[in-house]
């Protein structure tokens, strides 16, 4: 089978890791791909925003299959200007996408299905939302509306720091000028995966990722420093509370609303005292957390996509590693504002071994030198017996790189290892 995959990132390099482990994969195309990606398929430059041009190399080129990993292509329609042109394709319509694309069309759904979240409020003007903010007080959470590269969210300690999240999203920054603002909530923050296709749910596995970019969880969020799995604080019942309470009645939401949701969904999770709480969804596969989903996945990747677009999810299943996996995230110093792109990155021919994965998220070749492109630029990822073993194999590959430029945090998975895990 001749698969496109679409994105240039450490996701998808991680997804083209998987997929070319398939016994159905004949050829494997990845649009823009990166240099890493590069060594599993064939890099075809594609502007994947122009779709006609996507249609028409798929026709092309013979892909029955075309994966789509980032979140902007599905929130534009890809999928759906795939399928009128008799193309399958792996990912939400953008109907459905808009469970990323917007946060309050999110959460009005969580309040007509009567889905565990948070309280909330929905602005378009700056005057409105601000009236609101003064209402509420802080700690209080401001969401930008639509996709904010995983940086539109503050969580706001301090009232002026709510305010200046305000002034950030009606002067634009984020692209739109509109909020939601959200109730602080405590307890601990989960990732829950999900394939669907529409009818049937098949829960993967579980993770956690560490948003802040300093250590301890201090600075601002970030896109993702680092991600391990699975992450101990979920455990079998809450699992299926938030499969129950939360992933189910999305699912039969969006089919009543008739538009069926197929592919992953990604539910970030608040334990709370009262349980499992939705803080938002993400309509793709998270990154870093699909570096370490994909190190664990003992199954062909492949037909679960598949099913998950088609049809015929039900009575499959995804069979996991028992060992655990972790991702440290090196990025470009000035992460997550302002980087200097071009330093060069020596040491990654070497041999780490087959527990260790490095995956290309910001990166490009010039002049034959590997250089940094981007502000997350390497995914290291290791496989251990625990999460603590993965984490030493992990920072023992980072330190083996060659790349003066680049910084990462030094302890991702430091809540499992606190717990033993």
């Amino acid at each position: 089978m001749k698969v496109l995959l679409i994105g240039a990132g450490g996701r998808e390099h991680a997804l083209a890791w998987k997929l070319a482990q398939s016994p159905l994969l004949t050829t494997l195309y990845c649009a823009p791909g990166n240099p890493g990606m590069a060594r599993l398929g064939q890099c075809v430059g594609l502007d994947v925003a122009r779709h006609d041009q996507v249609i028409r190399f798929c026709r092309d080129s013979g892909v029955e299959f075309v994966v789509v990993g980032p979140e902007a292509p599905l929130v534009a329609g890809l999928v759906d200007d795939l399928a009128a042109a008799g193309i399958a394709a792996f990912g939400p319509t953008r109907f459905a996408a808009q469970l990323e694309g917007s946060k309050g069309f999110t959460k009005d759904i969580c309040a007509r299905y009567h889905i565990p979240t948070a309280a909330y409020g929905r602005f378009k003007d700056h005057a409105s939302a601000l009236a609101y903010l003064n209402s509420k007080g802080a700690p209080i959470v401001i969401k930008a509306d639509g996709l904010a590269a995983g940086k539109g969210v503050t969580v706001a300690m301090t009232m002026a720091e709510a305010e200046a999240a305000l002034a950030d999203i009606f002067a634009g920054r984020f692209g739109g000028a509109e909020c939601v603002i959200e109730e602080f909530l405590e307890g601990e923050e989960a990732s829950f995966f999900v394939l669907s296709d529409g009818d049937a749910v098949l829960p993967l596995a579980t993770a956690q990722d560490h948003k802040r970019v300093g250590d301890g969880d201090t600075g601002p969020n970030t896109g993702g420093m680092g991600a391990y799995s699975p992450a101990p604080v979920m455990t079998q019942a809450l699992c299926a509370e938030a499969l129950e309470t939360i992933v189910k009645p999305t699912v039969r939401a969006l089919k009543e609303m008739g538009h069926p949701y197929r592919g992953v969904l990604y539910a970030g999770l608040i334990l709370t005292r009262d349980g499992p709480k939705l803080i938002e969804y993400n309509a793709r596969f998270g990154d870093p957390e699909t570096q370490v989903l994909m190190m664990r996945l003992d199954s062909d990747l492949l037909p679960l996509l598949m099913a998950s677009a088609t049809g015929g999810l039900s009575g499959l299943a995804a069979d996991w590693r028992p060992e655990a996996a972790l991702t440290v995230v090196m990025a470009a110093r000035g992460y997550p504002g302002d980087v200097e792109k071009g330093s060069v990155i020596n040491g990654l021919d070497q041999d780490f071994g087959e527990m260790i994965q490095v995956f290309h998220a910001g990166t490009a070749l010039r002049d034959g030198r590997l250089v940094a492109n981007g502000g997350r630029v390497l995914n290291v990822t290791a496989l251990g017996r625990s999460v603590a073993e993965a984490q030493s194999a992990a920072y023992g590959a980072v330190d083996r790189i060659d790349w003066p430029e680049g910084i990462c945090r030094r302890d991702i998975g430091w809540r499992a290892v606190e717990r033993g895990a």
